[in-house]
């Protein structure tokens, strides 16, 4: 698992609305990437290290958007936003199914 890379939020499947695709998106959020990063080619310490960035940035919020200051709410909406529109735009289904 370690020699895997990622192939960068812009080509993750479904919009990048996947669990590491969160933690690109999260972090563009909070500032700890710029919205430019895909993170393409990052190996899994280099994934592992981002998320436990971002996983202590959501701590004082309780990892709930619903708690973040405005500035940043209206960030991750926009971002989230975007995400979903495209990715239903492209055949996401968030619906779930049997397999799900």
């Amino acid at each position: 698992m370690t020699d895997l890379k990622y192939a960068g939020i812009d080509q993750d499947k479904n919009n990048g609305l996947t669990h590491l695709g969160r933690i690109v998106r999260d972090a563009w959020v909070f500032g700890i990437l710029p919205e430019t990063e895909t993170c393409k080619g990052w190996d899994y310490a280099k994934m592992q290290n981002l998320y436990e960035r971002v996983y202590a940035a959501w701590e004082p919020y309780a990892h709930l958007p619903s708690r973040l200051p405005e500035e940043l709410q209206n960030k991750h909406t926009r971002i989230y936003d975007q995400a979903i529109t495209t990715a239903k735009e492209k055949g996401w289904n968030p619906e779930l199914n049997d397999e799900d």
